[in-house]
C-alpha cells in the first residue's frame, strides 16, 4: 500500500478546511478496499462544540454512503504540525467503534509519517461490545 499517497491526497484535502479561528487545516483520506477514497477536512464554527474533525468527516461520508468498517482499508489524517498529529478523544472514540481495530491509521506532518492502528491509539477501548 503506498501511504504517502493517501498523506498527499489528505493533504490536498486540508486545503479544503474551514479554520477561521484556529487557522489549524486538518485532512483526511479515508481508502477503501475497492480503491474508492473518500476525503474529509475539519470544519470550524464558532461555537466550538459544533466543529468537526477531519477523520470523523471522512468516515461518517463513508457511512453515510452504505460502507461499512469491513469496507476501509486505511485513514490518513495529516495536519502541519510537529510533532505528529493524532486523534483528538472524541475521535478516537467514534474510530474506535467505526474502524476495525487493526485497520492501518497514517499520522502525517509535512516531512514525515508513522502507521499505527486504533488498538494502540485506544486500547482497552468502550464500544458496542462493552455494553
Amino acid at each position: 500500500m503506498d501511504y504517502q499517497k493517501l498523506v498527499d491526497e489528505a493533504f490536498e484535502a486540508s486545503q479544503n478546511a474551514y479554520v477561521p479561528y484556529s487557522h489549524f487545516r486538518v485532512g483526511a483520506c479515508l481508502l477503501l478496499k475497492n480503491g474508492q477514497r473518500i476525503y474529509g477536512t475539519n470544519i470550524e464554527n464558532a461555537a466550538y462544540g459544533s466543529t468537526m474533525c477531519a477523520e470523523r468527516n471522512a468516515v461518517y461520508q463513508a457511512y453515510c454512503q452504505g460502507y461499512r468498517k469491513a469496507d476501509i482499508e486505511a485513514l490518513a489524517i495529516v495536519g502541519d504540525c510537529t510533532p505528529l498529529i493524532s486523534p483528538c478523544g472524541a475521535c478516537r472514540q467514534v474510530l474506535a467503534e467505526l474502524l476495525d481495530p487493526m485497520t492501518p491509521i497514517i499520522l502525517g506532518c509535512k516531512d514525515y509519517y508513522e502507521v499505527t492502528n486504533m488498538q494502540e491509539l485506544l486500547p482497552r477501548a468502550f464500544t458496542g461490545e462493552s455494553l
